[in-house]
């Protein structure tokens, strides 16, 4: 068995180690086809972009088609359109120092230029939605996980990765930054040492779209079923 901890464990361990335990114990770790559609728009931005609109209200987006377009309208605009639309690699399995994991995309970055020995930039593929500012702390770590892991294979610095949000066309940046590096630490501590059964959480909004409520007997509790008590 190998000792390199999965990046979707960090996810996981980072989101909520209780949820983590589960996953490991039924040895449940693959995507739902719902998760497999969303994902396969990150392949398709240019036809969605420029495709009839009422194909686009056929497929797995989360906003209007109209709002869709505006976002990859503006993705449109960024510098690095062009290699996340073509990407140097997709699915790439990266095994660093301590974790593996699935970049889904390896893009080339506009700052490289011309240089050959540059590494390309992992891309981390999510089928949900992103907060209004930035990436969810579990996306986050699982990013960082596949840049280091990306930069323990080239022996090179790597400093950011991207998150992809296809079913709202908006692709965020995570840094290693100081905090990012240490909230994947933190998250790899957890994943390391999971060798017990975590507590639950409590009146958590996390718990109420897991896969693992029902199991886990966790209750949660309503607005009005707070105001009723």
């Amino acid at each position: 068995m190998s000792s390199l901890v999965a990046a979707s464990d960090l996810a996981r361990a980072a989101y909520c180690p209780r949820q983590l335990y589960y996953a490991r114990r039924d040895d449940d770790r693959a995507p739902p086809p719902a998760v497999r559609d969303a994902r396969a728009l990150a392949f398709e931005y240019p036809a969605l972009l420029d495709g009839p609109a009422d194909e686009l209200a056929t497929r797995p987006i989360s906003v209007s088609p109209s709002a869709y377009r505006e976002n990859l309208a503006r993705l449109h605009d960024r510098d690095d359109w062009d290699a996340l639309t073509d990407p140097v690699a997709r699915d790439v399995l990266l095994s660093g120092k301590d974790c593996r994991g699935i970049a889904h995309k390896l893009v080339r970055s506009p700052d490289d230029g011309d240089e050959d020995d540059q590494p390309p930039v992992p891309s981390l593929v999510s089928p949900g939605e992103p907060p209004e500012r930035g990436v969810w702390e579990p996306q986050r770590v699982r990013a960082v996980a596949l840049a280091k892991a990306l930069a323990w294979e080239r022996e090179a610095s790597v400093s950011r990765a991207l998150v992809e949000y296809p079913a709202v066309g908006v692709v965020r940046t995570v840094r290693l930054t100081t905090g990012n590096k240490a909230a994947y630490r933190r998250a790899l501590r957890i994943a390391r040492n999971l060798d017990f059964v975590p507590s639950r959480l409590r009146n958590s909004a996390k718990c109420e779209s897991c896969a693992y409520r029902g199991r886990c007997g966790v209750k949660t509790w309503s607005l009005s079923s707070l105001l009723g008590r």
